[in-house]
């Protein structure tokens, strides 16, 4: 039998590469130890720099070249999916362990009229019902605007107005979301005067954040579609505006949706904007057009700035905000799954 036949037949167990990640940590710890006291970032840094070569070496020479080239690359590939994984992780179990301690049905039905200093009691009710406000107003202004645009640059712009408009879309993507509100801010100055603070202003800031990420997200889905549905549906006689209806938009449907709620998830946790258009209130107000009104990000600013106590209630308010970006996922989910072609469920 020929080596390279040799190669074929032979291979590591299943275990082995176990077996080396637990020497290469072992000796990750031992070199630590000579040199400073261990921790945990070190000896998983030091033992990924071990790993790679090592697993890749002993592959080689049992596998041959081939193999040790595919279990490297499954290394590299796998370290990096954990490196990414790690501050994900860490986040949620961070908001998650300060949010429990004061996460309730209570904290979800309650707002802060007549809590003061370092009491313990309140809830977030009236920054809920602001966030939905401001997000509902946003996505309202956005979703259409941002679909229609990116329709319009993959199915019928082009020229110097597809170039123009495709800039403009890609300057708004950059802009920070302090401009933004100052935008909203200043143009309500100029209609209403200073004094005017209302829902719709935040919904307005946020909304100029939102629109570039859902054309660029809707038109990447759209140039996505193959042509030939399209060509198959001019050729039975649909018209254009139809095709893109009943063909083009239900191909896309999964993809549009993730990405609109990509979007929403961009702007519900913004804060800055929502500082200078809406402020902070201590009571639910039900009215989109008039007055004050809370958002979960300015109320969970505003609890951890405060100290104390209220640090829970900012916790809370940021476990509450993550429940709230998870279910609006789910929701999307669901409405793309009843929507998508048969063949695309």
């Amino acid at each position: 039998m020929t080596t390279a036949a040799l190669h074929q037949v032979r291979r590591l167990p299943s275990w082995a590469p176990w077996a080396v990640l637990a020497a290469s940590a072992a000796v990750a710890v031992a070199v630590l130890a000579l040199v400073t006291e261990p921790t945990l970032a070190g000896v998983a840094f030091l033992t990924a720099l071990i790993h790679a070569p090592a697993v890749t070496a002993i592959s080689w020479q049992v596998e041959g070249a081939r193999w040790a080239k595919d279990r490297l690359a499954t290394t590299l590939v796998t370290t990096a999916f954990i490196i990414a994984m790690v501050p994900l992780v860490t986040l949620v179990w961070t908001v998650v362990a300060g949010g429990v301690r004061a996460f309730s049905w209570e904290f979800l039905t309650t707002d802060m009229v007549g809590i003061f200093g370092q009491m313990t009691e309140g809830g977030a009710y009236h920054a809920i019902i602001g966030t939905v406000y401001v997000t509902g107003i946003a996505s309202l202004i956005a979703i259409p605007l941002g679909i229609f645009t990116a329709i319009y640059l993959v199915e019928y712009g082009s020229g110097r107005i597809k170039r123009g408009i495709t800039v403009l879309v890609d300057v708004m993507t950059g802009i920070p979301s302090i401009v933004a509100g100052l935008f909203a801010f200043t143009l309500f100055l100029v209609l209403f005067g200073p004094a005017y603070k209302s829902a719709l202003i935040g919904g307005i800031a946020l909304a100029v954040l939102m629109t570039p990420v859902v054309v660029r997200s809707v038109e990447e889905m759209l140039r996505l579609v193959p042509n030939e549905l399209r060509e198959a549906a001019y050729a039975l006689g649909v018209p254009k505006w139809l095709t893109i209806v009943k063909v083009v938009l239900r191909t896309a449907i999964a993809g549009i949706t993730t990405g609109v709620m990509i979007a929403i998830a961009r702007v519900i946790g913004e804060t800055a904007p929502l500082l200078i258009t809406v402020g902070i209130a201590n009571a639910v107000n039900y009215d989109a057009f008039d007055g004050r009104i809370a958002t979960l990000p300015v109320y969970v600013y505003r609890q951890y700035a405060q100290g104390g106590a209220s640090e829970y209630r900012a916790w809370a308010g940021a476990l509450t905000l993550i429940i709230i970006v998870m279910l609006l996922n789910l929701l999307a989910r669901l409405v793309s799954r009843y929507f998508s072609p048969k063949g695309a469920r």
